[in-house]
């Protein structure tokens, strides 16, 4: 399996059945752009994993470095999912890696995460890679 670095929009539109799936209330119409807009001004990563014949994303991450006066240099995964038809094939174990790689070579010490209460499957790899439960999240909405 060989993860791809998503550059292009065509690379991007590869992904689109597996985001859609993921994050339903992105637009169709501008999903695109957003994302484009997200990699070259946000430092936006998406890489993804082709199915078995490559004709689409079974699985895709999304994350980015910030710098917080609480940790420091960080990375940040927005996104994380695996096309339930792929589900542990080892693809989401791989783009976590992936990240975790990418944090040791630029000398990044913590990676964040947040998942929803019910999403005991996903607690479940996320424990089994090495992460802690850190804090709660809090959001309000205005």
């Amino acid at each position: 399996m060989e993860i791809i670095v998503a550059k292009t929009r065509e690379q991007i539109e590869f992904c689109k059945e597996i985001i859609f799936a993921f994050r339903p209330d992105v637009k169709e119409a501008t999903y695109l752009d957003l994302i484009m807009h997200m990699i070259t001004d946000q430092n936006y990563i998406l890489a993804y994993l082709p199915n078995h014949d490559n004709t689409k994303a079974a699985a895709f991450i999304g994350f980015r470095t910030k710098h917080m006066l609480l940790t420091g240099w960080m990375i940040y995964i927005d996104d994380l999912y695996t096309d339930p038809a792929y589900r542990g094939g080892g693809f989401a174990g791989k783009l976590l890696d992936f990240v975790a790689g990418e944090a040791t070579q630029a000398g990044i010490k913590t990676i964040h995460l947040d998942s929803g209460y019910d999403l005991h499957d996903a607690h479940r790899l996320y424990l089994n890679n090495r992460y802690v439960l850190a804090c709660n999240h809090f959001a309000r909405i205005v």
